[in-house]
């Protein structure tokens, strides 16, 4: 999550990489995320990416924007599927967290695109978070005036949700 309408100190990336040094973990989280970002977008920088750094573990949380433009799940698949294969062939551990589908692109859409997360989970055998947003989607209290985005308390929700996976992660 590129922290859209927040100051830094609330991107995801801040929040997470502070509350896990709390739990005595030495970790550097970094934001490779784009705001507006597609799966496609995301395919395109890795390579990139992963040449300039040293990277143990990715949160991969792309598809969002994609189904919000109505993009055809087949090719959200097909992208997120090259994204995991590159992971992988790299070494690099994954948590990858899911989305789910707004009900007014219509239930097929719904369907296809729910789907895709825990079927690319399951074929690569890696961690997996169902749904970022639990308990922050559709609450006004967790979210700026848009409704789409987090706000600080959003933020930290999701923070908290990716930490328990991420803890596992960290103790391979």
């Amino acid at each position: 999550m590129s922290g859209y309408g927040l100051e830094e100190k609330y991107h995801l990336s801040t929040i997470l990489e502070k509350n896990l040094k709390k739990k005595n973990f030495d970790v550097s989280v970094i934001n490779a995320s784009v705001s507006g970002d597609t799966t496609s977008g995301g395919l395109n920088r890795l390579n990139w990416l992963l040449e300039k750094r040293k990277i143990d573990i990715v949160i991969l949380c792309l598809g969002a924007n994609d189904m919000l433009r109505g993009i055809k799940p087949s090719i959200i698949k097909k992208n997120l599927n090259k994204i995991l294969e590159t992971l992988q062939n790299k070494k690099v551990n994954i948590l990858l967290a899911g989305m789910l589908s707004q009900e007014s692109l219509g239930e097929e859409y719904k369907s296809k695109f729910d789907n895709i997360y825990p079927e690319l989970a399951k074929k690569f055998q890696i961690s997996f978070l169902p749904f970022l947003l639990d308990g922050v989607a559709l609450n006004p209290e967790l979210n700026l005036n848009d409704g789409k985005h987090p706000n600080p308390k959003g933020v930290n929700r999701i923070s908290e949700n990716l930490e328990k996976k991420l803890i596992y992660l960290l103790r391979k």
